[in-house]
């Protein structure tokens, strides 16, 4: 017997801006957010680069979290948003990590 479906603790979505191959990643729990990126290496092979949250991008209260991009196509970071309480910060990738701005409404 199959064990049962359950919600995902992460979403995933992309930066907005057009050139970037960024991806980030939220806990829908706790907020915490985190972005891998599609990298070269030197002779042609690829890595995946990822970058651990940060300032900020770390563990926030216990809520239900979502990533909301904007429409602006050169926008390198994306929106963490508190579908509780409504508030929301920036979040984009600064010195190898992901930071985020102060919650705000």
């Amino acid at each position: 017997m199959a064990a049962p479906a359950h919600a995902a603790p992460f979403e995933f979505a992309p930066a907005p801006q057009t050139d970037l191959n960024r991806v980030y990643r939220v806990d829908k729990a706790t907020g915490e957010v985190g972005a891998c990126q599609f990298q070269l290496k030197e002779g042609g092979i690829g890595v995946t680069a990822c970058f651990p949250a940060g300032e900020g991008a770390g563990p926030q209260p216990p809520s239900d979290y979502v990533l909301v991009p904007s429409r602006h196509e050169r926008e390198g970071g994306i929106f963490r948003a508190n579908v509780r309480t409504g508030e929301m910060s920036i979040c984009y990738v600064f010195d190898d990590k992901v930071v985020c701005t102060p919650q705000a409404k």
